[in-house]
């Protein structure tokens, strides 16, 4: 979707600098796909924008997502003492910030039951990013481990939220599948299987 002149002038308004400093903090996080946290930040951002959604706190949560839950003992005034908006920020993030003791599936259970719009919105992008970067990922259960649990907790939260991001997810699951399949891990895993019966 091509950006129009008022949604450009939108974003022109939006204080977005003094959170990308916040989630520079991230950028000595790795991920398993390589890169790091701050990139993943800016990646789901733009991921929001090229859907459409152009909301301040949306926005700006997407760019400090992840320092809460990744960055032990996180001073948190850094979030609340930025701008007007900041406590809405600061909500949002603790929306989509697993809580220390929480199951993932305890989480993701939750946002589904009784998380607020904008937080499936977030978690919604926060995955399509996380599903691409699975790509450069060799770790084979770990990739089948993840497909399973964005069709059991994220396909439901994409399917309220925005139709196109629910289509999207369908087709990295669909790839990352095929993957599976043809690198041979899935016969590898049945034939293992079998034998642990057969055991």
């Amino acid at each position: 979707m091509q950006m129009k002149d008022h949604d450009m002038n939108h974003l022109k308004g939006i204080y977005l600098a003094p959170y990308m400093q916040v989630a520079t903090a991230l950028i000595g996080k790795r991920r398993h796909s390589g890169g790091n946290m701050f990139r993943h930040q800016l990646d789901t951002m733009s991921i929001l924008i090229d859907y459409g959604y152009i909301d301040s706190v949306l926005l700006k949560a997407a760019v400090i997502h992840d320092v809460i839950e990744d960055i032990p003992d996180f001073n948190r005034n850094l979030i609340l003492e930025i701008d007007s908006e900041a406590g809405l920020v600061y909500d949002l993030v603790l929306e989509v910030s697993k809580k220390e003791g929480q199951t993932k599936s305890e989480f993701l259970r939750g946002i589904i039951e009784h998380g607020s719009m904008k937080a499936k919105t977030l978690k919604c992008a926060d995955r399509i990013s996380n599903m691409i970067s699975m790509g450069f990922v060799t770790d084979q259960a770990f990739i089948e481990r993840y497909c399973d649990e964005t069709e059991f907790f994220i396909f439901p939260l994409a399917l309220e939220v925005d139709f196109r991001m629910y289509q999207e997810l369908i087709e990295l699951v669909m790839t990352r599948r095929k993957y599976l399949e043809d690198s041979g891990y899935l016969d590898r895993k049945k034939e293992a299987m079998a034998g642990m019966k057969r055991g």
